[in-house]
Parts: structure tokens; sequence; C-alpha cells
């Protein structure tokens, strides 16, 4: 569509910010608060999840201290090794594979995920730049953490449903309606914004980012759930939001060509490193 100039960069931006900013916040709220918060949560696949992004998280980062990174390229390799794109990829795949209870349950966990990738990519972008009197400091960022749109609607959604209050019908139908646009949106932003031009700089760095983003990290959480006795459903869903290529986030706080470059490898190559995930999962039942 962008090809053929129905749609353009503009409406791409504009479409982005109404899915960021209005479309996931109610989808996530609506999906959570109508559900059955005790059916639905499972503590271990959550601190299995976090324990995994966690390991990555200090993983990526010290390789890229090991191997003597520069300062600019070192949170931007850590962040694409470990911040996935739950959003708008997670949420996708998981309603399609495990229909609107995987939906829920995807979107339970990554209310308790998205703080924590946050608050690890704004360490690994701050703290090679510790003491070179950066315009944006500690404070930014943790309003970042504080006032993000998905991290605000998730406790809420939580809150309603743990609280178990009920939801007026006009309420009920109107979000119903309106979130289901969400994900056909959400869907279309990334087509539309991929692009192979951005396939472009330091290709080996973008590549070991890329394979430790898609590969380790559910490979990785995949160990650690079936360890901790998450299985079925949950475990699949926990292997599908672990493999979600890198978040376009990632490139709007990094701003720098090797974010892009990871964004678009990792979602690329997820489209093989997804079916290979699925068929596993399929041939073990799940």
């Amino acid at each position: 569509m962008r090809r053929i100039g129905l749609i353009d960069s503009t409406f791409l931006k504009q479409t982005n910010r109404l899915v960021y900013y209005v479309c996931l916040p109610l989808l996530l709220f609506y999906k959570i608060g109508s559900a059955d918060f005790f059916a639905n949560f499972n503590g271990r696949l959550i601190v299995g999840s976090i324990i995994a992004i966690t390991v990555t998280f200090i993983a990526s980062y010290g390789y890229s201290v090991f191997r003597d990174y520069p300062n600019n390229a070192r949170g931007v390799f850590s962040q694409g090794a470990f911040r996935g794109n739950l959003a708008y990829m997670g949420l996708a795949i998981t309603l399609n594979a495990y229909g609107e209870t995987g939906l829920t349950k995807a979107g339970i966990l990554m209310g308790f995920l998205v703080p924590f990738l946050n608050l690890y990519a704004i360490f690994a972008l701050l703290w090679p730049h510790r003491g070179d009197g950066e315009q944006r400091g500690a404070s930014f960022w943790l309003r970042q953490i504080i006032l993000n749109p998905l991290i605000i609607a998730s406790f809420l959604g939580i809150t309603w449903s743990f609280l178990d209050l009920p939801t007026p019908l006009v309420f009920e139908r109107s979000l119903k309606i309106a979130t289901g646009m969400t994900l056909p949106l959400a869907l279309l932003a990334i087509g539309g914004g991929f692009s192979v031009e951005r396939l472009r700089g330091d290709l080996v760095k973008a590549a070991l980012a890329s394979a430790i983003k898609i590969i380790w990290l559910p490979i990785l959480a995949a160990a650690l759930l079936v360890s901790m006795g998450v299985e079925g459903m949950d475990l699949g869903i926990g292997v599908l939001i672990a493999g979600t290529p890198a978040a376009t986030a990632n490139y709007i706080m990094a701003d720098q060509l090797l974010a892009g470059t990871i964004v678009m490898l990792s979602t690329l190559l997820s489209a093989v490193t997804y079916t290979v995930a699925l068929l596993i999962l399929r041939s073990q039942g799940i």
C-alpha cells in the first residue's frame, strides 16, 4: 500500500501514535479488565520471563563491554538483544496462536514485563554515558516509565480484573468496537514502516543482537519456564512473547543506524523463527 501510494509516511506516523497512545491501551485494559484475573494469572510464567529478560540484558551488555564496543553502540546492541515488540507483534502472534484466551494471558504478562524492559533499556542507554552531561537525565527516563500508556493501561486493567469490577454494557460495547482495529492497524504500521534501506551499517553487530533476541531469548525462556513447571498454553505464550523481534521503540529511543538495522533484521528473520517455534510447540501438543 505504501509502494503504490495509498498510504504515506505521514499516515504511518499518525497511525503509530494512534495505536500506541489510544488503541493498544484500550485493548489491554479491555482484555485484562474483563477477564478472570486469578484464572489467567500465572506467577511462575511472569517470574520466569522476567528472569530470562534480565539474564539476556546482563549478558548482552556485558558482551558489548567485553568486545569494547563504542559507548553509543553498547546500549543500542544490548537493547536490541532483549527488548522485543511485545505490543505489536507479541499480542498479534498469541491471538492467532491461542485465541482470545491467549491474548488475555499475554496482555497480563506484558503488563508485568514492560516496566522491566523499559528500566533495563534506560539503564543500557544511560550507563555508557554516565558523567557525559547528557541532556536527558534519569528523571526524564523515569517519567517515560511512569507515564508509559501501556503500563498505565495494564495496571488499570489488572486492578479492574483483580477487584472484579463490573463493566457497564455501553462502555463494554464501545471498547469492543474501538479495540477491534488495534492489531490490524499495528500490523499495517509495521508493514508500512518496513524498509530494506535500513539494513545498513554494522550488519555483524545487528545480526548478533537479532540472533540473541529471536533465538537465544526464547530458548532460554523455554528452558527456565519448563524447569519452573510452566506448561501448556502458558509455556507457549512465554516462548512466543520472548521470541518477538526487536521493538520499534528501540530505534526511537536510540535514534541510531544500528538500532534501525536490528529492528528491521530481527523483524524480517522472525518470520522464520516464529514458524519454527510454532511447529515445535504444535509437535509437543502446545
